[in-house]
C-alpha cells in the first residue's frame, strides 16, 4: 500500500464475467464492476473516477422498464399468420413499454424465426431443438418479466383495450388467478372449454405469481387437456378461474399444422391421464368411462377409431407412473365437475315444475353428474339428442329385379347409440317422445347456450319447458329458496 498516493474508486471491466446474449436474444450483456481502492498503477483503457466528482455515463440506448404485461405465443411453421398475429398485438392498445411478446418457435422448417428477427427485432424469440407442442409455453413463462401472462395461440389476439381492462379485473379480485377471454371465430361464433372453471389456451391472462406458485403447463401433455391440467392445479391452490365478457380474444382457428386425427389421440390419452392423476378415487372409474364412452362416439363420427385406440393404450401405459397420482381435494373437484350443485339444482327444478319424464339435450362432456341426479330425483330419462353423437341415419340401398325376385343390395342396417342404456338420437326423434322438459345436459357455457336458444325455438308452440340448470342463479340455493317462499312466482323462459 502507497499512503502518500490518492485514494481513487477504481471500476474495471472483470472479464472472465462477461456473458453473450441472454437466452431470451435480448441484445445485453453482463459486466462485473469492481471497486478497488488500493489499486496502484491504472493502466489504459480503465475509467477512474474522483469520488469527489461522481460522473454519469451517457446510455445510448434508455433502458426498457419492466413491462406489466407478457404476451406468451408459441408456433410451428405458421410463419404468416405468426406475423399477423404479431401485428395485431402491437394494437391491443398497450404502450410499447409496458408489455413484451415472447414467441416460442417449435423448431419450425418454414423460416419462422428468421422472419420474426427481421420484422419483430424486439420481440423475445426462444427456440426448441424440437416441436414441443403448445406445452412450450412454459419456456416463456420462466423468461417472462410482466405482472401479468398472456396466453394466446399464433392465430389469435386480444381486441384494442381488452387487456388494459383485463388488468382492472385482477386489481379487483386479488384470488383471480385466470382471466378468460370471450373467443370469437371468424364465423362469428364463440369458442370455450367444456367446462366453466377451465381456461381456453388461445385467450387467457394469469397472475405471473399464480403460475409461479403451481407451475405451468404438463410438459408430458404436447397438446390437448394442458388447460385442464394447469386450470385444477389453480382451482387447488384457491385462485379462481372468471371468464368475461369484456375481455375480447379473436382466433382464426387456422387449419395449417392442426392434424384431427392426431387431436383425437391425444385427447382420447390426456383425458385419461387427466382422470387418474387428478380425481378422487372413488370417481376415477365413472369418469373415465364416461369421458372414454363419449371420445369414442366422436372418434367414430370422425372416422378416426384407429387414433382413438392409440390413444387409449397411450393412457393408460401412462396412469401406471408412480408420480402420476396427486389427486385433488373434494372442494376443488366440486369446484370443476359440480356434482353437488347439479343434483341440487335438478331436485329444484323438479320441485317447482313436478317433473317426471326428462329429455336431455347433449352428450356433453359433464353428462355423469347429470344422469346421476337424475337417479337421485327419480327422473325417467327417455332420451339423449345430440346431433352429432346420435347414430347415422340407415342407408335403404337399391332395390332391384333379380330373376324376377326383388331384392335389396348395399343396405346398411340402423344402428343405435346409447348412454347406459338410454339412446342418443337427433332431435327430430324427439318430436314424438313423451317428455315433461328438456334438460340442457352440457356445461359448456357456449355450447349450452346454443343447444338452449335452437331447442327453445324449435318447440315453437309447444308448452313442454326447455330448462338450462346453468344459465343463471335461478335454482342456486339463496334464489331458489326465496322464490319457494313466495310460491314460484316466476315461469322457466320457453320458445319465443
Amino acid at each position: 500500500m502507497q499512503p502518500n498516493r490518492p485514494m481513487k474508486d477504481v471500476f474495471e471491466l472483470h472479464t472472465p464475467t462477461l456473458s453473450g446474449p441472454s437466452p431470451r436474444g435480448s441484445l445485453h450483456a453482463a459486466v462485473s464492476l469492481e471497486l478497488n481502492p488500493h489499486s496502484g498503477f491504472i493502466p489504459e483503457p480503465a475509467v477512474i473516477f474522483e469520488q469527489s466528482e461522481p460522473i454519469l455515463l451517457p446510455l445510448s440506448k434508455p433502458l426498457r422498464p419492466k413491462p406489466t404485461i407478457s404476451f406468451v405465443v408459441s408456433t410451428f411453421n405458421r410463419r404468416d399468420v405468426l406475423l399477423k398475429t404479431l401485428a395485431e398485438i402491437d394494437r391491443c392498445g398497450l404502450k410499447t413499454e409496458e408489455f413484451e411478446t415472447l414467441v416460442v418457435d417449435n423448431a419450425s422448417t418454414d423460416g419462422t424465426s428468421a422472419a420474426l428477427r427481421q420484422s419483430h427485432p424486439m420481440i423475445h424469440l426462444l427456440h426448441q431443438e424440437y416441436n414441443a407442442g403448445p406445452v412450450s409455453k412454459n419456456l416463456a413463462i420462466r423468461s417472462a418479466r410482466g405482472r401479468y401472462v398472456v396466453f394466446l395461440d399464433d392465430d389469435s389476439y386480444p381486441a384494442p383495450g381488452s387487456v388494459a381492462r383485463m388488468m382492472k379485473h385482477f386489481d379487483a379480485n386479488p384470488k383471480l388467478g385466470a382471466a378468460v377471454f370471450t373467443i370469437t371465430l371468424p364465423d362469428g361464433s364463440r369458442e370455450c372449454s367444456a367446462y366453466p372453471n377451465v381456461f381456453i389456451g388461445c385467450g387467457t391472462g394469469f397472475r405471473r405469481t399464480a403460475l409461479e406458485q403451481v407451475g405451468g403447463l404438463p410438459n408430458d401433455f404436447f397438446m390437448q387437456a394442458e388447460e385442464y391440467d394447469l386450470s385444477l392445479r389453480l382451482l387447488a391452490a384457491g385462485y379462481e378461474i372468471q371468464t368475461f365478457e369484456d375481455l375480447h380474444v379473436t382466433h382464426l382457428k387456422s387449419p395449417t399444422a392442426r392434424a384431427s386425427e392426431r387431436v383425437t389421440q391425444f385427447d382420447v390419452r390426456n383425458n385419461l391421464v387427466l382422470i387418474t392423476r387428478y380425481f378422487p378415487r372413488k370417481w376415477v372409474i365413472p369418469f373415465a368411462k364416461d369421458w372414454l364412452r363419449r371420445y369414442r362416439l366422436i372418434a367414430m363420427a370422425k372416422g378416426h377409431e384407429l387414433a382413438y385406440y392409440k390413444g387409449l393404450l397411450g393412457g393408460l401405459w401412462r396412469t401406471m407412473r408412480p408420480s402420476n397420482r396427486r389427486p385433488v381435494d373434494a372442494t376443488t373437484f366440486e369446484k370443476l365437475v359440480r356434482l353437488n350443485e347439479t343434483e341440487l339444482r335438478l331436485a329444484r327444478a323438479v320441485k317447482e315444475h313436478n317433473l317426471k319424464r326428462v329429455l336431455f339435450v347433449d352428450f356433453g362432456k359433464n353428462m355423469l353428474p347429470f344422469y346421476l341426479a337424475a337417479q337421485k330425483c327419480g327422473l325417467e330419462i327417455v332420451a339423449i339428442a345430440d346431433e352429432k353423437l346420435c347414430a347415422p341415419s340407415p342407408i335403404p340401398g337399391e332395390v332391384v329385379d333379380d330373376g324376377g325376385l326383388r331384392i335389396t343390395r348395399g343396405a346398411q342396417r340402423e344402428s343405435r347409440h346409447s348412454y347406459r342404456g338410454i339412446p342418443i338420437v337427433n332431435d327430430a326423434a324427439c318430436r314424438p317422445l313423451a317428455y315433461d322438459a328438456a334438460i340442457i345436459s352440457n356445461l359448456s357455457p357456449v355450447h349450452a347456450a346454443q343447444r338452449r336458444n335452437a331447442w327453445r325455438t324449435r318447440l315453437g308452440s309447444d308448452t313442454r319447458l326447455v330448462i338450462d340448470l346453468f344459465e343463471d342463479d335461478r335454482y342456486a340455493s339463496v334464489t331458489f329458496a326465496d322464490r319457494a317462499s313466495r310460491g314460484f312466482p316466476q315461469t322457466v323462459a320457453r320458445s319465443a
